[in-house]
């Protein structure tokens, strides 16, 4: 569940019970599917009769507000766990991620303004968008290249929105899509984050039969969302020209597309900053390391202050950091790893300077 203390749960439980004068009995066991527990299943048995059919609506729906308020998953970041073997859904993953604060969250300010309103206002105004008879779901795409934030900003995003619940796709996760939109549906208002969604979202010419299949699930679950449906969408790419034009071109499926570009001078200073936190640096390495880095991913800039804290530790060095260990890192990352080494880092070997 996320929690640092375990919860006690029933596994199986019998109640006998008397509501509105009726008497009946509820039975709560473990699913099972092939020999292996998929999940829990409630039985209730009453008299036959109106009566007994209305007790048992009452009891069903009174279960129902109870795990919607329960706290066991909502506000959370969750995934579904699979049988590898089989495919099938054996249980729900909490994750454990550190929240991360808007200091944090590095990107040009006219990107973050536009992420902020389009996301965290456009949440918080729900209400008022109802009272308007406006519909409150709603669809973004973020692209840009690797390593420049946007799983990072979906983690901020889920530490500014506690309210709501995550739910992380993979590529490799979407023949879930069906149990995935229940989960968001059922623990609403929830974030949806469909990870490299050109990886399941391109042109149909380059699809296959089951990718296709794939491809219209997702576009009916989109549209078929009710307008009051509190669930945010957020496809997450690479590569936004390999995007399906049915969900690229049409609105009410993406309502708003932010760029994440690789950062500028500022911001690469910025990033120095972040990633040296309990290093001894001072404003002129920090000013070096941007301009000996030209445009690069903050993924690089991560890997470049990690290796020179590394390179910090070896040294026995006392006092602040030495412009030199930026350079031997440099050194490491990009002429000794070669080109490749760079690429995989989100960096350009041309623009980066010893």
């Amino acid at each position: 569940m996320g929690e640092d203390d375990p919860v006690r749960c029933l596994e199986n439980a019998l109640w006998l019970l008397e509501r509105d004068g009726v008497k009946l009995a509820v039975y709560l066991t473990s699913r099972q599917e092939y020999g292996r527990k998929t999940g829990m299943q409630l039985e209730v048995a009453v008299p036959a009769g109106e009566q007994g059919e209305r007790v048992t609506r009452n009891l069903f729906l009174s279960i129902d507000t109870a795990l919607r308020e329960a706290s066991a998953y909502r506000g959370k970041v969750l995934s579904l766990k699979s049988e590898p073997r089989t495919g099938q859904v054996l249980g729900v993953t909490v994750h454990r991620i550190d929240p991360v604060a808007r200091e944090d969250i590095v990107l040009p300010g006219a990107t973050l303004e536009l992420l902020e309103r389009n996301v965290v206002h456009f949440a918080r105004s729900r209400a008022a968008r109802t009272r308007l008879g406006m519909q409150v779901k709603k669809g973004l795409l973020f692209y840009g290249p690797p390593g420049t934030g946007k799983t990072y900003t979906v983690r901020y995003l889920a530490s500014i929105l506690p309210g709501h619940t995550t739910l992380i796709i993979t590529a490799e996760d979407v023949s879930f899509l069906k149990e995935y939109m229940a989960l968001a549906r059922f623990l609403q208002p929830s974030i949806v984050v469909i990870e490299d969604a050109d990886l399941i979202v391109r042109a149909r010419e380059d699809m296959g039969p089951c990718e296709e299949v794939l491809l219209n699930r997702l576009l009916n679950e989109m549209d078929g969302l009710q307008e009051d449906a509190e669930v945010l969408f957020i496809l997450t790419t690479n590569r936004p020209e390999a995007l399906e034009e049915a969900i690229a071109n049409r609105p009410g499926r993406i309502d708003q597309v932010i760029e994440f570009p690789l950062p500028d001078a500022n911001g690469r200073r910025q990033l120095a900053a972040l990633y040296s936190r309990g290093l001894p640096v001072t404003a002129a390495l920090l000013e070096a390391v941007s301009a000996k880095t030209g445009p690069v991913s903050p993924a690089f800039i991560k890997e470049l202050m990690r290796r020179t804290a590394q390179l910090y530790a070896e040294s026995e060095a006392t006092g602040s950091v030495a412009v030199d260990l930026v350079d031997q890192a440099l050194q490491e990352m990009v002429f000794r790893g070669g080109r490749l080494n760079v690429r995989l880092l989100g960096g350009d070997v041309t623009v980066v300077r010893s």
